[in-house]
């Protein structure tokens, strides 16, 4: 494939601070969520407050009282209805629907179920409220329209996981191509038990167009990144797909035929315009039987997710002066597509970026 001059700036890019709307987001953990508590949190700008109902179901409310504006977090949770503080109106959770207003009395002809406070699908997988968040104006939501939740690939019923979370100060987009970003491994990342600047080697690695995103073909992972040696010969795919989430699979089989896997599910989710936060869900059985694999690997996982936490804090300081910015070459064609997929999403027009397979080249 052949190379493209230097870009002046990020042609074709959708604002920096545009969000997508009708889909799916990890709202927080759900670990977190209890009978009879109320958590707010915020996704997309919208303020939620989000729950557990007393048969396990999880709710997910725009967290204002239709009637006045106060949140509705600072109200009750009985388990079954939220009451608003300020005049006790009480709505059913998953559907917002109000079921009682006291102040009625019997002449008043005002039917309390006829109205609805905003409410948000809301589905836990994978230890995540993920939320449905609609367009703006686009009235309640038809459950059955919806589409799959996301969830993290596994390959057997016997694994350990772990999460990572961190925030993020810079805008969705941002902390997005720095997700896909193939050449910032050999200096973000450098530790003894990742990479070098001294590693740094040519790469070349095949993509392919799947549905609202981009695929790096099944490769043999990164020889200089020490983890992955202790594979043996893995396989390795990466997926990205809008709106925000790249899917890594690790399949390997030993010399004696046992197969082995490990998968990740990173999302990078809007929490306003100009923040976001980066969460890694991670599942795998190789090494299953070492004692204490889980606390090492969220420690060296950890490590890793703030080296890339504190490069963005850093680039957020540069990037409050509007600089102008640059995307180059193979090493930043993922990020090209990204913004020409968003576009198209946001416009509901345009050609997928890649009319077929294609072969990249950079060195990191």
């Amino acid at each position: 494939m052949g190379r493209e001059e230097t870009d002046t700036g990020v042609s074709g890019a959708a604002p920096a601070a545009e969000m997508i709307f009708g889909d799916w987001y990890p709202a927080l953990r759900a670990g977190v969520l209890k009978p009879g508590k109320m958590t707010t949190a915020l996704l997309l700008g919208i303020p939620l407050v989000l729950g557990r109902k007393k048969d396990g179901a999880i709710f997910a409310m725009r967290d204002l009282c239709p009637h006045r504006g106060i949140p509705l977090s600072a109200g009750w949770f009985d388990g079954e209805t939220v009451m608003c503080k300020y005049h006790g109106w009480r709505f059913e959770p998953c559907g917002g629907q109000c079921q009682e207003i006291p102040s009625l009395t019997q002449i008043d002809t005002l039917e309390p179920t006829k109205i609805y406070a905003t409410s948000y699908p809301c589905v836990e997988r994978d230890g995540y409220a993920w939320v449905y968040v609609p367009p703006a104006g686009s009235g309640r939501v038809d459950a059955t329209q919806l589409p799959a939740v996301p969830e993290l690939p596994k390959f057997g019923k016997r694994f350990r996981s772990a999460h990572l979370v961190a925030d993020l100060p810079c805008n969705v987009d941002h902390g997005i191509i720095g997700l896909m970003d193939p050449a910032h491994g050999p200096f973000v990342h450098q530790a003894w038990w990742w990479r070098s600047q001294a590693s740094i080697h040519p790469k070349e690695k095949k993509f392919e167009p799947i549905p609202e995103g981009f695929r790096m073909s099944a490769h043999a992972p990164s020889s200089n990144s020490a983890p992955y040696r202790l594979l043996g010969k893995p396989v390795t795919t990466i997926d990205f797909v809008l709106p925000n989430r790249r899917i890594e699979t690790i399949r390997a089989v030993s010399a004696k035929g046992k197969e082995s896997w490990f998968s990740s599910l990173t999302t990078v989710t809007p929490i306003t315009a100009a923040t976001c936060r980066i969460d890694v869900l991670a599942a795998w059985d190789i090494f299953y039987h070492v004692p204490f694999v889980t606390a090492i690997a969220t420690y060296f996982g950890k490590r890793f997710v703030q080296q890339d936490q504190e490069t963005m804090i850093e680039q957020a300081q540069g990037l409050r002066f509007n600089p102008g910015l640059m995307l180059i070459d193979d090493a930043d064609k993922p990020a090209k597509w990204y913004f020409a997929l968003k576009q198209a999403r946001l416009t509901g027009s345009g050609a997928h970026p890649l009319a077929g397979p294609v072969t990249l080249h950079w060195r990191s």
